[in-house]
């Protein structure tokens, strides 16, 4: 998959709201920090601002993106620092700003800048199809699809893919394409097997791109996010462990989708014990 050898840009996206992409921007990031690469995740939710709070640097912020953008400061200004990971760094949007803040030059401007000192750079969309999300993915090299296991967000994902493929530098230059991956977020193994949930091979049917990862339904997010904490620092919760393996498989490591063998495995026993 992903082999380092200049500056690649990732951006993490979807059509719907609500399905983890600031979650897995924040994982995704400190995964790779984890890894040792220096690693910068940038906000691009102008208006809003989430990402700060996974990361925990909310009070941290001084200068923002639209500050950077518009020369209103510099990088080591506007730059947070992670505390717990030396290879980690956050790019906070503005709140007070809206989305036509950003400038394609402008975001070309700092993307650029940004490659002379990091290693990888991770934009974190905000949802849907509006100024801020087209301009998080138009510099990718590598989209992380964030898809939750139902119809409404897998058709959502379906269009995001068309405007990778048309409306990104790459498709503009004809370049190679934009490399998409899946991932999967919020899956139940036991809401699949009573029909209340599409499956991994449903979703992957559908949307024809390769699986990155698949995140189990985890209390462990909620309290990461809420503690100010990439989850990727829970090394023993589940989905900790299965964004550290969504991670290693950009990186190009073979690594099982142990969570889906475990819980199937679980349920097998189950039933035998039963007929016991």
């Amino acid at each position: 998959m992903a082999e380092k050898k200049q500056a690649t840009v990732i951006v993490v996206t979807s059509g719907k709201g609500g399905v983890g992409k600031t979650t897995t921007s924040a994982s995704i990031g400190a995964g790779l920090a984890m890894k040792g690469f220096k690693t910068v995740v940038i906000d691009f939710d102008v208006g809003l601002r989430n990402l700060d709070l996974v990361m925990g640097c909310e009070r941290r912020v001084v200068y923002d993106f639209v500050n950077l953008i518009n020369g209103e400061s510099n990088l080591q200004q506007t730059l947070i620092k992670d505390k717990r990971l030396e290879n980690l760094y956050v790019l906070p949007a503005s709140q007070t700003r809206d989305k036509d803040a950003l400038t394609r030059e402008g975001v070309e401007k700092v993307i650029n800048e940004l490659k002379n000192d990091f290693e990888f750079i991770v934009c974190d969309s905000p949802a849907g199809i509006e100024k801020g999300a087209l301009m998080a993915m138009h510099f990718a090299d590598y989209a992380v699809v964030v898809t939750n296991p139902e119809v409404s967000s897998v058709r959502d994902s379906d269009r995001i893919l068309g405007i990778l493929s048309s409306k990104t530098y790459r498709a503009e230059h004809n370049m190679e394409p934009v490399k998409e991956y899946l991932l999967l977020t919020r899956y139940s193994l036991e809401r699949v097997e009573r029909g209340d949930m599409l499956s991994v091979d449903d979703v992957k049917d559908i949307l024809a791109i390769p699986l990155l990862g698949v995140i189990p339904e985890s209390q462990a997010v909620l309290r990461a996010s809420n503690s100010g904490v990439p989850v990727t620092l829970d090394v023993e919760s589940d989905a900790g462990r299965a964004y550290m393996d969504a991670v290693g498989r950009f990186l190009g490591e073979d690594i099982d989708h142990w969570h889906l063998k475990l819980k199937k495995k679980g349920l097998l026993a189950k039933i035998f014990g039963g007929n016991k």
